[in-house]
């Protein structure tokens, strides 16, 4: 069963979220401090939303990639070399 327009981007958004929440909290408290890096919240906050508006097209690019069929055709060319 394919999924919508809407659904694909609903996926995309809560999953990207739940990885906003994990980089900025791993980069905030555990990977900066490690390296010796001090960077303010606000800085970590739009650093880690640029990704993760990046992320979020990505994910529903992707989803409507594979929803649309268009893997089946990369996989016959593929095989066809």
């Amino acid at each position: 069963m394919n999924q919508s327009r809407l659904e694909s981007g609903i996926e995309a958004s809560v999953n990207t979220a739940l990885g906003f929440a994990t980089a900025f909290l791993t980069w905030q408290f555990i990977a900066a401090p490690v390296m010796g890096y001090t960077v303010t919240l606000h800085d970590n906050l739009v650093i880690t939303s640029i990704f993760t508006v990046v992320s979020i097209l990505r994910g529903y690019l992707c989803r409507r990639f594979f929803n649309a069929g268009l893997h089946r055709l990369v996989h016959n060319f593929v095989r066809n070399l």
